[in-house]
């Protein structure tokens, strides 16, 4: 890689046949490295340093994620910015801005600040992840798609692996602060992000986007499934970690290692979870993730009831993480049933469906847990159990005029 890569556009036709570090899915793989150094490290101290230096309560978490999910529900505004910024672009962008207020974290110990300095991180977060899906399902192969995705979310859980070990590894043993950890973690994603701005070409891809917001009715399986995505995830994000330091009292060391494990079985399973969507379609992936997911839910609640203590917690934790991980076979059934040049205002609509439920959620079930943890839990298995019905409707082998089982194959071109 040359200092002025940046400068040069190149088609993805000729870049395929380049050394596989100086390909897409290597600049792919850099920035699926590098974003979760940051949002890793404030994922992993956030629960105790809100506790601890900002006296929160479940009201208080819950605003705060409400806070953070609003840029995801604006999603929708990168198609306005992609008219005049370069989508790769906009993704290092993205990610200096997440990095900038990781760094700056620890400096805002009130409700207030930790708003405030929240809303920026999200915005850089929330616009890299609309922009990476649309790059990934244009740089990668239809066929190769399930395995690289598969990939690269090990890629990523080798980065939070590696900054989870590093915080239980010197958190008690050097005394760290919030302070110099957030620092540290932020300014690393910014330089990642720098170098990969200033070490790879610009690269064109061979259909052009929409530069204008896309919605269409063939595609409402996918929207559903994005929403309810948005919406169960949002209640294990928020509560099941925030439980953990509320109920059972972990340190910092004791929840990053809990991550840790859960990293550790990822970056196993995403690659092998990966091949298994390729193999037996995304279909039955997403129906054995959903049903996985909503037991999981329900064992949650169960472990309120009769307070099976934090070893099954943890356990839940990890398994929970697991099944997330079949959340790629979503990404790949809407690349086999769109239209090429719908995949970047359609990634921006998606982030924004995803993210309706996420903008009131936590704040509105911030105040139940306060009164009733266990029916935030069964709740989600609720919605589980929806997105389990939805994906009964995704067929065998999707493509575009066969969207769902509803809708009948077209038929093939007379010869």
């Amino acid at each position: 890689m040359a200092l002025g890569d940046h400068l040069r556009t190149v088609p993805l036709a000729e870049a395929e046949r380049w050394p596989i570090w100086r390909r897409p899915v290597a600049l792919l793989a850099l920035m699926a490295f590098g974003m979760p150094i940051a949002f890793a490290t404030w994922s992993a101290l956030l629960n105790n340093f809100v506790i601890e230096m900002a006296g929160f309560d479940g009201a208080d978490i819950g605003w705060l994620h409400t806070v953070r999910e609003i840029p995801g529900f604006l999603a929708i505004g990168v198609i306005a910015i992609i008219l005049f910024v370069r989508e790769q672009v906009l993704a290092l962008v993205s990610l200096v801005m997440l990095g900038v207020a990781t760094a700056l974290t620890a400096q805002f110990p009130s409700l207030g600040g930790l708003l405030f300095v929240t809303l920026i991180s999200s915005i850089g977060f929330h616009y890299y992840e609309t922009v990476n899906q649309s790059l990934q399902l244009q740089w990668i192969d239809k066929k190769k798609a399930p395995q690289t995705l598969g990939w690269l979310l090990s890629i990523g859980s080798g980065a939070t692996l590696l900054a989870y070990g590093l915080i239980v590894v010197t958190w008690r043993a050097y005394d760290l602060s919030y302070d110099l950890v957030y620092w540290v973690a932020g300014g690393t994603t910014v330089l990642i992000a720098l170098v990969a701005f200033f070490a790879f070409p610009q690269f064109e891809s061979p259909n052009p986007q929409t530069k204008k917001m896309v919605l269409r009715r063939r595609y409402w399986l996918y929207y559903a499934l994005q929403f309810m995505s948005g919406a169960r995830r949002q209640i294990f994000v928020v509560f099941a970690a925030f439980m953990m330091v509320e109920r059972y009292g972990f340190d910092v060391h004791q929840i990053t290692a809990l991550f840790m494990g859960t990293l550790l079985a990822n970056m196993i399973a995403a690659p092998l979870l990966g091949g298994i969507v390729a193999r037996f379609g995304e279909r039955l992936a997403l129906v054995v993730e959903y049903a996985g997911l909503g037991a999981i839910f329900l064992l949650y609640a169960a472990l309120y009831i009769f307070d099976w203590g934090p070893w099954m917690a943890g356990a839940l934790y990890v398994l929970n993480h697991l099944f997330f991980a079949l959340a790629l076979a979503i990404k790949t059934y809407f690349q086999k049933i769109a239209d090429p040049g719908d995949i970047a205002p359609t990634a921006a609509v998606a982030f924004t469906i995803n993210h309706i439920a996420a903008v009131f959620l936590p704040a509105a079930l911030g105040y139940l847990w306060l009164t009733s943890p266990t029916s935030v839990f069964f709740l989600a298995a609720g919605m589980a159990l929806v997105s389990l019905l939805l994906s009964l409707l995704v067929p065998r082998h999707p493509e575009p005029g066969h969207e769902t089982i509803l809708a009948r194959p077209m038929p093939a071109p007379a010869e």
